[in-house]
């Protein structure tokens, strides 16, 4: 995996600017703040995004991936100011359940999320290198 970063510009901070990978491609769909039961524990914000990690990590798992292995991540977020609001929280989940690894990432505030108790969705792409590929 290469994190891009173009000469001269400024270092992103919580995120790269673009990711160069080769391997086993692993999408992820949108994954909201609820359980693998489909049961919300929280309407906080944080809380939320804690708990859509966690369930993107479980389906990762599900390929043999680890967080590791994200490459781009996209937030669906429906208030943007509850979302910046909640950045040390976030970024403490984030560390948590994520780690210390910084994908590409997108985040757009919608109108809507299908859930009605949900307050964001992260979907992912990870990438599981060649070696690490069996079949």
């Amino acid at each position: 995996m290469e994190f891009l970063q173009p000469e001269g510009w400024a270092r992103a901070r919580g995120y790269s600017n673009g990711v160069a990978a080769s391997g086993r491609m692993v999408c992820v769909s949108g994954m909201i703040g609820w359980d693998g039961q489909g049961v919300f524990h929280t309407d906080d914000f944080a809380g939320q995004v804690r708990q859509a990690l966690l369930n993107v990590v479980a389906v990762l798992a599900e390929a043999g991936a680890r967080p590791e292995h994200i490459v781009r991540m996209t937030w669906y977020v429906l208030d943007k100011k509850e979302y910046v609001g909640a950045y040390k929280e976030v970024g403490a989940a984030y560390r948590e359940v994520i780690g210390a690894h910084y994908p590409a990432m997108t985040a757009v505030q919608v109108a809507g999320l299908l859930e009605e108790r949900a307050r964001v969705e992260i979907e992912v792409t990870a990438v599981l290198p060649q070696a690490t590929v069996t079949g």
